[in-house]
């Protein structure tokens, strides 16, 4: 299923980092930030997870919640989560039905090997539940700043 910007956001309900769990549509007005990231604690992820955890007071000030989502385990969330001090929630899929509703499940090459993995992918959601930005295919350096331009366009 293919997700346009101006679409219902797929709802879900996940395990979170701490035993507790997050229902996005719950969150309804309020503007969600939804990244999807490949694994805890390797490097594209942690420098993306630290620009938004460096940047949350601009994403609180604007009422955002920012949710960090992969398919590792709530343990490892934990781990991941109390190391680098983040301050936002992270959403274990471990059985993967968020990243399949989002698209977001490809198949990836590393060294001439195929294999499925996380594209990295944030999706903004606005008060409403609906997507209101999508950036496929995330490069890390100044993605924070990106998503925090497009949340300052929904006000």
């Amino acid at each position: 299923m293919s997700l346009d910007v101006g679409t219902q956001a797929p709802d879900f309900t996940l395990p979170t980092d701490g035993n507790g769990s997050v229902t996005l549509s719950a969150l309804k007005g309020k503007p969600v930030v939804l990244y999807f990231y490949p694994k805890d604690d390797t490097s594209g992820c942690t420098a993306e997870a630290c620009q938004f955890r460096d940047m949350q007071p601009d994403f609180s000030g604007a009422e955002a919640v920012i949710i960090g989502l992969s398919k590792d385990s709530v343990a490892s969330h934990d781990k991941f989560k109390k190391k680098y001090e983040l301050p936002f929630m992270l959403a274990a899929d471990t059985e993967g039905a968020a990243c399949e509703a989002y698209g977001v499940w490809v198949e990836k090459s590393m060294y001439g090997k195929k294999y499925m993995g996380i594209e990295r992918a944030t999706f903004l959601i606005d008060r409403d539940g609906k997507i209101a930005k999508i950036w496929r295919k995330v490069k890390v350096p100044g993605h924070g700043a990106d998503v925090l331009k497009a949340l300052a366009a929904l006000a």
